[in-house]
Formats: C-alpha cells, sequence, structure tokens
C-alpha cells in the first residue's frame, strides 16, 4: 500500500476495528500520535492501554543547567545562538523561548529541545538568563 490513501482505498482495510496510516513524516511532539499508528477506533471495546508518556515537571531556575552555544552547521552558514539543557514541560521551553526572541529582537523557533535565536546574540542571552535567576553550564 503507497502513502496515497485516496488512490489505493480499499473498503476491507476500514472495518471496524481501526484505522491505520502508514506515514515517512514525523509529527511534532505537540501532536504526537500513537506509536503504533492508531488514529481512530470503531470498535466498541476498544481498550486504550497504550502507554502514555510521563508528564516532565519544569525544574526552577535555580536548578536548570543552560548551555548557550552558537552554530551555523546546516544553516548555509548563517549564524544561531542555541539555549540547550532545559528540563521542563515544552510549554515552558516554549515562553523562554519567546521571552528570549522578543528580547532579542529576532526570529527563532523551537525544536528538540533547543531554543534556535537567528543571529549571534550569544553575549545578550547570557546576560539575560543570569539576570532571570538560571544557572548556566560550562
Amino acid at each position: 500500500m503507497s502513502n496515497n490513501l485516496i488512490n489505493d482505498y480499499n473498503p476491507t482495510l476500514f472495518t471496524g476495528v481501526g484505522l491505520f496510516i502508514e506515514s515517512d513524516t514525523t509529527m511534532s511532539k505537540k501532536n504526537a500520535g500513537r506509536a503504533d499508528g492508531l488514529v481512530y477506533s470503531t470498535n466498541k471495546d476498544f481498550y486504550n492501554d497504550f502507554p502514555q508518556e510521563e508528564s516532565v515537571d519544569t525544574l526552577p531556575k535555580e536548578k536548570q543547567k543552560l548551555k548557550v552555544t552558537l552554530d551555523s552547521k546546516q544553516r548555509a552558514g548563517k549564524i544561531v545562538t542555541l539555549v540547550d539543557g532545559f528540563v521542563g514541560t515544552n510549554d515552558d521551553l516554549e515562553a523562554l523561548g519567546k521571552q528570549l526572541k522578543t528580547k532579542c529582537g529576532a526570529g527563532g523557533s523551537v525544536k528538540d529541545g533547543y531554543i534556535i535565536i537567528q543571529g549571534d546574540y550569544k553575549v545578550k542571552v547570557l546576560g539575560w538568563l543570569k539576570d532571570w535567576g538560571y544557572v548556566l553550564a560550562k
């Protein structure tokens, strides 16, 4: 079966047990589905026994060990500032990333546990994180 469900529709595959979708693309953690691919089930006796990820509590600022580095790998030679080492929920990481991007006046994103800020803002980010009470790893 190819990844094109419209052209390869086979009604015998969808007989009330569950809908499984094969895909080579990965979803972000925010929209992550089940690892076994189950999207929807019409089975009345269905029991969701798939283990859920445990939620990670955000450590206090004093216990966070953040690293701030510059990187230009796979970015067409453009420099970005990376903040790594944050332990906590993805929402808290995105909030910190938004604060840093706003202070820098630059674009960026939060991906795979990293805060990525476009441009060389290492010194400024280090100063702001120290002012906000974060511990910086060396």
